[in-house]
């Protein structure tokens, strides 16, 4: 799972520098932080609406949606995939519930 995330990253920094008239993800680096958030959100929406009223196969397709242009604002920001992956892995085996507690703690 880790090779498909770390190549699509590789594919998006790639794309910082590709002509944003011929690349999609070009012109989301273009138009700015504030278009990828935008988009973020957009496609967490159509993830809500696909897991109340379509298929199995719609939710997977909105899903990758929504994975694929939360890569795009990580790649934007130059945080690499491996940070977030790395505290998912740092969080495995922790009580959801003692994880917030630390965040108000330190928050």
């Amino acid at each position: 799972m880790s090779d498909v995330l770390t190549k699509l990253e590789e594919v998006l920094q790639s794309r910082k520098t590709a002509d944003s008239g011929t690349s999609y993800v070009a012109s989301l680096y273009k138009a700015g932080e504030g278009k990828i958030l935008k988009k973020i959100g957009e496609e967490a929406v159509e993830v809500i609406i696909a897991s109340q009223s379509e298929t199995r196969e719609q939710v997977v397709y909105e899903m990758a949606d929504l994975w694929f242009h939360t890569l795009v604002l990580l790649v934007h920001k130059g945080i690499p995939v491996s940070e977030v992956t790395d505290e998912l892995a740092r969080r495995f085996g922790v009580s959801g519930i003692e994880e917030k507690a630390s965040r108000a703690e330190n928050g």
